[in-house]
């Protein structure tokens, strides 16, 4: 995969959402959330059941991120049978780019996607391992 989607979704100031966060530190949902705190973003935790993640506070869902949520980037790690209602959600509010952690696409979603022309990225890429540090990150 060219390394120009990753880098678009890591622009400058941008702001993150990560679907599917979760409070317990063992689960993928967490350790994509801590990349991006650790690397210098600021990341909002989505997650309907929880009010905060590594002390975070949580949103129920991407219309309820402060400010104008078309502002967030999107990472999801979430069962590949939600992830097309999640991508519903970010089209619906002006989300354009959104990152699918590995395993969580679909047939589906992916042509969902294709189809509303979400730049989105797939297959395998992982923010934990092609993630780009902000200059803000902790050292």
């Amino acid at each position: 995969m060219s390394a120009s989607p990753i880098n678009e979704f890591f622009s400058p100031g941008q702001k993150f959402a990560v679907v599917g966060a979760s409070s317990n530190r063992t689960k993928f949902g967490n350790k994509v959330l801590r990349w991006y705190v650790d690397n210098g973003y600021t990341a909002v935790p989505v997650n309907p059941k929880e009010k905060t993640i590594e002390s975070l506070t949580c949103v129920q869902d991407l219309s309820s991120l402060p400010g104008n949520p078309s502002e967030y980037n999107v990472s999801i790690i979430t069962p590949p049978a939600v992830t097309k209602s999640v991508l519903e959600a970010a089209h619906k509010n002006g989300i354009k780019r959104v990152w699918l952690q590995p395993d969580v696409d679909s047939a589906e979603a992916l042509a969902y996607a294709k189809e509303v022309g979400l730049q989105i990225i797939a297959g395998g890429p992982c923010v934990l391992v092609h993630g780009i540090p902000s200059s803000r990150a902790k050292l």
